[in-house]
């Protein structure tokens, strides 16, 4: 099985203005990065996906909205990050139908026609076939014991009330600690190797840039490092190790339910220990989103 992450620009663009860049990895299940680098709009993003899944059993997961419902409010897959995460310091984003940003279901659609099928994992991770679902890296980060990280780390926005020369600082530092801790999982149970690729391992050897374009594309690189490793986790440990946050959701039209995939630590998964909290709890405890 080989597995790909996509850390996707939500942002379809335009012909006037291009979509943002999105993080591409491929990782195969010795650890080793096969493929890494960046993609640039729908076209050239399915095109990678297609590629680096040729004639293989793959797994992508994605950092965007997959499958959408909803006509207003959060999704609850999105309420329950909220719910399981928030004290870690992690929310998630409000998608729904009047969401102008939708390029994962644009996405999704061009897949299916290629053949790929959407899981929504309460089955479990699937053993052969090409599939997709979401995943979200923030769960990763502050789920999987391996990171050892009690609440997110900083490496995407300065906390408020900071000053821009503080708070920079502050990013580039937790974003060089995040990348080192990844780079530790090479011995890990699955196994990425950053290293393993010279895309990847510039990550590891270049202390993050000061020039904000160039930090944007080490974080999707990262994000995506982090979406294909999770991927793994789902294939090698499933259940055991990861929640699907929105299972009890409503299936739309086509029998899909707009799922999360999420590391979990033992004592926050469903059916265990967690207290879920209220709709109203969650909305007024949720400070940061995706």
């Amino acid at each position: 099985m080989r597995f790909l992450g996509i850390d996707l620009a939500w942002g379809e663009g335009t012909a006037q203005r291009p979509a943002n860049r999105s993080g591409v990895v491929a990782l195969e299940a010795d650890g080793s990065i096969s493929a890494a680098g960046w993609t640039i709009g729908l076209d050239d993003t399915l095109a990678w996906i297609e590629r680096e899944g040729a004639g293989e059993d793959a797994l992508a997961f994605v950092d965007a909205p997959l499958v959408i419902a909803n006509a207003a409010g959060q999704r609850l897959c999105e309420k329950q990050v909220g719910q399981r995460y928030w004290r870690f310091g992690v929310s998630a984003n409000s998608t729904n139908l009047a969401s102008p940003r939708q390029a994962g279901v644009r996405l999704r659609e061009s897949l299916e026609l290629a053949g790929w099928r959407y899981d929504d994992g309460v089955a479990g991770p699937p053993s052969a076939g090409r599939t997709m679902s979401e995943c979200y890296p923030y769960t990763t980060i502050v789920g999987a014991t391996e990171l050892r990280y009690d609440e997110r780390p900083r490496y995407k926005r300065k906390p408020r009330g900071m000053s821009a020369v503080d708070g920079w600082t502050l990013r580039t530092g937790e974003c060089d600690e995040l990348i080192a801790r990844v780079a530790g999982l090479r011995d890990a149970d699955p196994p990425i190797d950053l290293c393993s690729h010279a895309t990847t391992r510039m990550l590891v050897e270049i202390p993050s840039p000061r020039v904000a374009a160039a930090y944007k594309k080490r974080e999707d690189l990262l994000d995506a490092s982090l979406c294909a490793w999770t991927a793994a986790l789902w294939h090698r440990q499933g259940l055991a190790r990861c929640d699907v946050l929105g299972a009890q959701d409503d299936p739309d039209g086509d029998g899909r339910r707009a799922t999360i995939i999420a590391p979990s630590r033992v004592s926050h998964q469903v059916g265990r220990t967690a207290l879920l909290l209220t709709a109203d709890e969650t909305s007024s405890s949720v400070r940061r989103g995706r």
